[in-house]
């Protein structure tokens, strides 16, 4: 995949000059007398940080989970004392989370979310086409009972809108959570996390099965279990 190319979040000025007058094109760069090669040139290092800092796009996203699910799978049976998993991070408003690969099906770009009449649950935001079939979308700032006015509560832009979609499933069809931020997959062994403390008044206690620390930010593990239930009560 050429990393220069648009994504959904931004277009990058990335002038790929090694593949013209570099070592990849014609040689005519004169700053050649002085690196020998691109590799060396500070040019170059710049157009590589600015490539390998940009946010993943759609297909990227997926495809960085379908490598970690089948990596998570592989290390689970590796019998070293203690049991390796896999999570996507997101942010729904001020809270950083974190839903276990197994249940992820799909990162989706932002599409509209078109409501549906008489709603019972403030969770259930409508419907959102996925892949030409319409998916419930679920907001988890919702279920967890976060303010009202923060965003990424669910409301999303005037148009609907949001930053990601995750669709998801847990023994049942698939549902989609709108979510502001995805940060990326992390690894971690079970002595990584620790129980939510009973002091700490997190929104996501209640979902979760504990916290991790990661890239300094706190995140609250989800528990599948939990959070699917409560999807399926919304529902009702």
């Amino acid at each position: 995949m050429n990393r220069a190319a648009a994504t959904d979040d931004a277009t990058l000025d990335v002038d790929d000059c090694w593949n013209r007058i570099g070592t990849r094109g014609d040689r005519s760069c004169e700053r050649l007398n002085d690196c020998l090669r691109c590799l060396n040139c500070p040019v170059y290092a710049s157009h590589a940080a600015k490539l390998l800092e940009r946010p993943l796009d759609v297909a990227e996203m997926a495809d960085v989970t379908r490598r970690m699910s089948a990596f998570g799978t592989a290390r689970a049976g590796d019998d070293d004392g203690d049991t390796h998993h896999a999570a996507l991070a997101f942010r729904v408003a001020d809270e950083w989370l974190a839903l276990p690969i197994g249940v992820l099906r799909e990162i989706a770009g932002t599409r509209p979310i078109h409501s549906l009449p008489y709603r019972r649950h403030s969770a259930v935001r409508g419907v959102v086409n996925i892949r030409g079939t319409l998916r419930i979308a679920i907001s988890i700032g919702a279920l967890l009972g976060l303010d009202a006015g923060k965003a990424g509560n669910g409301e999303g832009g005037g148009d609907g809108r949001f930053t990601r979609l995750l669709v998801a499933a847990h023994q049942g069809e698939p549902v989609v959570f709108p979510v502001d931020e995805v940060e990326g997959v992390l690894r971690f062994g079970t002595s990584d996390w620790v129980p939510v403390p009973a002091t700490v008044g997190r929104a996501s206690a209640g979902l979760s099965r504990g916290v991790l620390s990661w890239r300094g930010k706190s995140v609250g593990l989800l528990d599948d279990d939990r959070l699917f239930d409560a999807v399926t009560r919304s529902m009702r």
